[in-house]
C-alpha cells in the first residue's frame, strides 16, 4: 500500500510539473494567462490536497480530502479541454499527455473513493 501512495504522490506532483512547464510556454494573451494560472491551481491543488488525505484524522477526513482532489483534477480536465478547443497550447502532443494522464488520475481517484466509502459503511 506504501508504494501505492507514493505512487499516487509522484503521479500528481509529475503531473503539475508539467502543467507548470507547459504553462510557462504559452503566449501572453489574457485567455492564455487565466487559463494557465487557474490550471496551475488546480492541479497544484489536488497534489497538496492529497499529501493532506495522508494524514487525515479521521476516515471521513480522508475521504473529504479524497473528494477535493477529484475535484480539482475535474476542473484541471474541463480547462485542458479548454485550451485544446482554443488552440492556446501549441505543443499538442505534450497536451494530449497531460489529458490522458488527468484522465487516469481521475479514474484512480473515483475507484479510491468508492473503495473507501464501501469500508466505511
Amino acid at each position: 500500500m506504501s508504494k501505492y501512495k507514493y505512487d499516487i504522490e509522484n503521479r500528481l506532483i509529475n503531473f503539475s510539473v508539467n502543467v507548470i512547464l507547459v504553462s510557462g510556454n504559452l503566449n501572453g494573451s489574457f485567455a492564455s494567462q487565466h487559463l494557465a494560472k487557474q490550471l496551475i491551481r488546480s492541479t497544484t491543488s489536488a497534489a497538496l490536497n492529497y499529501g493532506e488525505a495522508q494524514s487525515a484524522e479521521s476516515p471521513r477526513d480522508f475521504l473529504h480530502k479524497m473528494r477535493l482532489c477529484l475535484k480539482e483534477l475535474r476542473e484541471s480536465l474541463v480547462n485542458l479541454k479548454i485550451q485544446k478547443g482554443a488552440e492556446l497550447i501549441e505543443n499538442f502532443k505534450k497536451l494530449d499527455e497531460l489529458l490522458e494522464e488527468n484522465n487516469q488520475l481521475i479514474a484512480i481517484f473515483v475507484t479510491s473513493i468508492r473503495t473507501s466509502e464501501q469500508k466505511n459503511k
